[in-house]
Order: C-alpha cells, then structure tokens, then sequence
C-alpha cells in the first residue's frame, strides 16, 4: 500500500521541477497565510463578544435603570436614545416564545439579571433561531413590564479587509514565481548547455556565477566537457599513431608477399592484408568523425549540391536518381555532408540495387535529406542498433556482405558533430531510407 501511494500522488503533480516547486511553495504559504486569518478572525471574535458582553452588561443595567425612574408618559420618548444595533427596548410584555435555545443567550440572560438584581424579575424566551433573536424581561417597579430584544449579530469585516487579501495573494504569487525561477533557472540552463554539447564536447560554457552550489554544479559541468574533450583527442591521438605504425609493416608485408610465387595461399595472404589495412583506415575515419564541426559552415543551395552529387554516380553508371527537389539554401558543411551522403548511398546501392535521395523542409523549418532503397530493409529492433560502431547483421567478417560495422556509426557520429541527427526507417513496400534533420 505505501509502495503504491507515491506513484498516485506523482500522478497529481504536474511533471516539470518548476510547476512542482511554485505549487508545493504557494499552497504552504497560502495554507499559512489562510491559518493566519482564521486565527486572527478567531480571535477578533472573542475579543469582539467579550467586549459586546460587557457592554451589553453595564448598558442594559443603566438603561433600565433610567427607564425605571422615568415617568410612565417620558418612557416611549427615550427607547430610541436606548437603542443598539443588536437590541432595543420594547414597553410591554413582547412576543410569546420558548426556553431559551443558546448557551450565549443563557449567558447574556444570567449576565444582565446578576446586573440589574433580583428586583427586576429576569427571565427570557427565544423567538426565532434562524435568524437568533431572544427577549429579556423585566417587570419594573411601578408593576410595568419592560422587554428588551436582542438580535446577535457580528459586525461585517472591514471594507479594505478583502482588498488587502487579494494583495497579498497576489504579492504571494508574485513572490513563489520570482523564488521558483531564481531555484530552477541553472538547471534550465544546464539542461540547455548538455543538450547542445556536441561529439567533440565543445558545446557552450556555462557560466560560472549566481549562488556557491549553482557555481559548483557550472563550474563541474564545464570540466567535465574539458575532461572529455581531453579524451576525444588522446582517443584521435592513439588511433592515428596506430594507423601509422600499423600501415609501414602492413606494406612491408604486402611487397613480401607480392615478391613471392603467384599461389592460392599468396592470394589469401593479400585479401587478408588489405582486410586489415581496411580496418585501420575505418577506425581512423570513426574517430575522425566526431571533429566534423571543424569545417568551415558555408551558406549554398541545398537542392544543387545534391543534384551535382546524384550527378556524379549517374556518370558513372551507378543508378542513383533524385526525388522532391526543393529550392532550399542553408548554411551546411559540405565536405562533412558529402561524406555522410556517398556513404549512405553507396550502402543503399550496395544493399538495395539502387538509391533514391529527395530533399524536403520539415517541422520548425528544419533540412530533411532522405536517401532510399529497395533493398531487405533492417529488422525493426535494430535500426537503432546499427548506428553504433562494430555492430554487424551478419556475423560474417566478409567485405562484401558484413563489412567492419563502421559506416553508419561514422555517418551517424559525423551528422550529430554538425548539429544534425541520422535515422533509419524501414520503407512500405520493402526498403529501407536514411533520413538526415538538419536544424
């Protein structure tokens, strides 16, 4: 039961951090604020009945009191000086009612009877009780019966008292939002700065001021880029002093065997070599990729460059075709795109006996390259896994159908160094396409 009490709760609260915050922070301040008001309004209720007992206490016991020693004819003239808001006087024997009803008006009664004394003969009924109104009786000393009606009632709040507590609920608000931005705004900013780190971790610094532990997490975030962007380039670093170590002994090694008897064993020796220099140059290029941002971006027609591109396979026999040209112009890095393109393309012949590129303009004006076949597509649970580097569908390390696993890493690796994002999708109809977003 508890286990399943949180998960309720969190379905209630809204999803961001921010919302979170502002509700939990002004509910408690408006629960404090709405305790605040009812004990203040408690206790300017006892203070204001007190005050009323006591008054009603001294005021009926004087005003009887005139009204006693006054002629029977002068009576009438002085009820209206002796009036109240919560009661007047009435000669005669009032209205007939019941027990009294309240344990107020019991108290009212024994208050005003202990004033006045016994002489008076005190007693009191109830009229209505919705709204209260009650009588007291006397029996003056002439013989005349003398009522005094009481109708309870509070005073209304204060006129400006409403308009005090509307500002304050709006200063409350006003208040919550400022602390709720001033809490969240770093990690705004730090969710903004992750986000758009790119391969490299040259992403955008993050400024290192405002109070110590948002300076804290600033300043670990931006070593955290410098450390990986420290170990990019050790991994480029050690990579590209393999290749060069590797490629000496492995031409040594292929001028030995080409010196050598032309035999079925020579040739399976030089397959094997250029297997591996093949291997050294992808793992190059794989580490390569991550540094594609390092080009400069240049403003050009979109549409051209990929026509020219189609162009350069038609001319060479390759079927390659273009679909949904569109008249776009963007500021690209053409060498890094180019690279990523042939690429796919030549995947896509590879696999699929032809390529189809088409260009449109996608959601918030963002740059949709498209390169497709009709080959056997890819499993779905994999199209994903693909992008990763060294990952295969067939286990086969055979050039010509299982390859080394690093073509779609390094178009993937490449696009998100510029900023874009590469996805794979199984066409209707059979086929797979390679779709490129640029922002």
């Amino acid at each position: 039961m508890s286990a399943i009490a949180p998960v309720t709760a969190s379905r209630w609260l809204p999803r961001s951090m921010a919302s979170r915050l502002y509700l939990i922070i002004f509910a408690g301040l408006m629960l404090a604020q709405g305790l605040s008001f009812a004990l203040l309004y408690m206790e300017r209720t006892q203070s204001a009945t007190a005050v009323m007992f006591n008054t009603l206490e001294h005021d009926v016991g004087t005003s009887v009191s005139v009204i006693d020693r006054l002629p029977a004819a002068e009576r009438s003239r002085w009820l209206n000086r002796l009036e109240r808001d919560n009661y007047f006087y009435i000669l005669g024997p009032g209205e007939p009612g019941n027990q009294l009803a309240t344990q107020r008006s019991r108290d009212v009664l024994a208050l005003i009877a202990k004033e006045v004394g016994p002489d008076y003969r005190v007693y009191g009924n109830t009229i209505s009780t919705s709204p209260e109104r009650y009588q007291v009786h006397f029996t003056l000393h002439d013989g005349s019966p003398l009522t005094l009606q009481i109708t309870p009632h509070m005073k209304p709040l204060a006129a400006w008292l409403p308009f005090v507590f509307t500002l304050q609920v709006i200063l409350l608000l006003v208040c919550t939002w400022l602390a709720v931005r001033l809490a969240t705004r770093p990690l705004t900013t730090l969710a903004e700065a992750a986000d758009a780190m790119t391969p490299t971790a040259n992403g955008p610094r993050v400024a290192q001021d405002g109070p110590t532990e948002v300076a804290r997490a600033a300043k670990a975030f931006n070593t955290m880029q410098d450390r990986i962007a420290r170990h990019l380039k050790e991994r480029l670093h050690i990579l590209a002093a393999i290749s060069h170590d590797l490629q000496t002994p492995i031409t040594r090694m292929r001028l030995r065997v080409e010196a050598l008897d032309e035999s079925p064993e020579q040739q399976r020796i030089l397959d094997d070599l250029k297997e591996l220099q093949h291997l050294v140059k992808e793992g190059v290029a794989y580490a390569r990729s991550a540094h594609g941002d390092a080009e400069k971006p240049v403003k050009m027609d979109v549409g051209a460059f990929l026509e020219s591109l189609v162009f350069d396979y038609q001319d060479v026999g390759q079927p390659v075709s273009m679909t949904g040209k569109a008249d776009i112009t963007a500021t690209l890095r053409p060498q890094a795109l180019r690279r990523v393109l042939v690429n796919l393309i030549d995947n896509a012949i590879k696999y699929g006996g032809s390529a189809e590129v088409a260009l449109q303009r996608g959601d918030a004006n963002a740059l949709r390259i498209i390169v497709a076949d009709r080959g056997p597509g890819i499993p779905e649970g994999e199209l994903e896994q693909v992008l990763q580097p060294f990952y295969r569908l067939e286990s086969s390390r055979n050039r010509d159908t299982g390859g080394a696993g690093l073509g779609l890493a390094i178009g993937a690796q490449l696009i998100a160094s510029i900023g874009g994002q590469l996805k794979l999708e199984n066409r209707e109809g059979g086929g797979l396409q390679a779709v490129i977003t640029l922002a």
